[in-house]
């Protein structure tokens, strides 16, 4: 190879190859693995090496044969989002030497594993293509795992009785399974779901046709709240945001919102959704008058902020 920028840009092409996901597809990974074979520049695929090298070790390593710095707060970053997903990919192996060496301890070290060293002293050779069908036949590649892992992990979230979703996992999910579970039974029952984010996939569940025969045509979801349901019987559209850490229903959104679905036949509600009452307070001083909030875990109340009525649209003046 010519310069330092083939050798990284080869070493990015293979961690493609080898299945890991786009988080490691970088420069960073990239030298990391080079370090791992000590393939310096000058050298050959075929002449990587197995040494024994930790964290900051690797991080000198790039410096001094990539001219590449690393502020040493850099460290946890190359462990968690390099050197861990090697391992669970079976690239590196942790501790070789002395697997009973403490997790936290200064002489943690890693080393290619073995199998891997072999293939990639071929990256480059008319045997690359064949020996890397061979080695990911017996290997599930990382992006697959990881796939299967959220997929196992998702929430499922029930819209109609027999009829189930399922959205990524996390806290702001779990709030979100419980506006369409808990409170879109007690508060708009026989309600359809149009519209559910989700935190991994923004169309997490989308029912175009039934929002755009509501005169609502939206072609960006950037500012879709995280809930919409169609409370049939009243004609209403419930846009619910769900809050964990940011997000309610302020002056602000209130008037995205309106903007948003302007033309809808239905008339609007705008709901706030809190986890419980200390987060809520958090956010009182933000709240939109004429809107509408609920906490999950106070399920049969609703609190209204202002209004002549309960639950139910306003006419904007």
């Amino acid at each position: 190879m010519k310069n330092k920028n083939d050798y990284t840009e080869a070493a990015q092409q293979i961690i493609v190859s080898l299945g890991l996901p786009r988080a490691q597809q970088n420069e960073r990974s990239a030298l990391c693995l080079l370090a791992l074979l000590n393939l310096t520049p000058g050298k050959e695929w075929a002449d990587a090496e197995n040494p024994l090298i930790g964290i900051t070790p690797i991080m000198d390593w790039a410096r001094e044969h990539f001219d590449k710095e690393y502020a040493p707060n850099t460290r946890e970053t190359v462990r968690r989002q390099t050197m861990h997903q090697f391992c669970d990919a079976g690239i590196a192996l942790y501790n070789p030497d002395n697997p009973d060496r403490a997790v936290n301890s200064p002489k943690a070290v890693y080393q290619i594993e073995s199998a891997a060293l072999a293939l990639l002293r071929t990256f480059g050779s008319p045997a690359w293509h064949h020996n890397l069908a061979a080695y990911l036949a017996k290997r599930e590649t990382l992006v697959a795992k990881y796939a299967k892992e959220r997929e196992q992990n998702r929430i499922p979230v029930e819209i109609v009785p027999g009829q189930r979703i399922t959205i990524s996992p996390g806290e702001h999910s779990e709030l979100i399974r419980a506006v369409i579970e808990d409170f879109a039974p007690r508060f708009a029952p026989a309600s359809v779901l149009v519209y559910a984010g989700d935190t991994g996939d923004k169309w997490g569940y989308f029912d175009a046709a039934l929002l755009a025969g509501l005169g609502v045509d939206v072609d960006s979801h950037g500012k879709m709240p995280d809930v919409v349901l169609h409370y049939a019987a009243k004609n209403w559209l419930l846009l619910v945001e769900s809050v964990t850490s940011h997000g309610p229903v302020d002056g602000k959104r209130h008037t995205e919102l309106a903007d948003l679905f302007a033309r809808s036949t239905a008339g609007l509600v705008y709901v706030t959704a809190f986890p419980n009452r200390a987060i809520m307070g958090r956010y009182l001083a933000e709240i939109a008058w004429e809107t509408e909030v609920w906490v999950a875990d106070a399920p049969s109340h609703l609190i209204h902020f202002n209004g002549e009525r309960f639950l139910g649209p306003y006419n904007s003046p």
